[in-house]
């Protein structure tokens, strides 16, 4: 029912900024968290950032905290994914996805729609 794809990715250098967006089509995911997660060469997919419904709630993977911003834009039914002071650790392909519910949690498993990723490489 939801489409979700990504962009803003690209090549950055290592302190550089990206501004990841993940728009929404289909049907609106206001009443729902959003989540993103991102999948490095050789790794699993992680959980890196996420937001409740109406933005009231984040919360961080500890490597990012300080650096990466969620946020959200309901009317546009978008979710955006601000990456400051980029390392080259932060090297993965970024993916969005609709939580099941309204609240945030770091569990893939009650994220029910995902979109195809973009990719954000850092170089040193």
């Amino acid at each position: 029912q939801v489409q979700l794809v990504e962009s803003g990715g690209g090549l950055v250098q290592a302190g550089g900024s990206l501004r990841l967006s993940c728009a929404a089509s289909g049907r609106t995911v206001s009443n729902y968290g959003m989540g993103w997660f991102r999948q490095a060469p050789g790794k699993e997919r992680e959980f890196v950032s996420g937001i409740n419904w109406n933005g009231g709630m984040t919360v961080y993977v500890d490597s990012v905290k300080g650096r990466f911003t969620i946020s959200r834009d309901n009317a546009k039914n978008t979710v955006y994914l601000q990456i400051d002071s980029l390392k080259p650790e932060d090297t993965a392909i970024y993916y969005c996805a609709v939580s099941s519910v309204m609240g945030v949690l770091p569990r893939p498993d009650i994220y029910n729609y995902w979109g195809h990723g973009t990719q954000v490489t850092v170089s040193s």
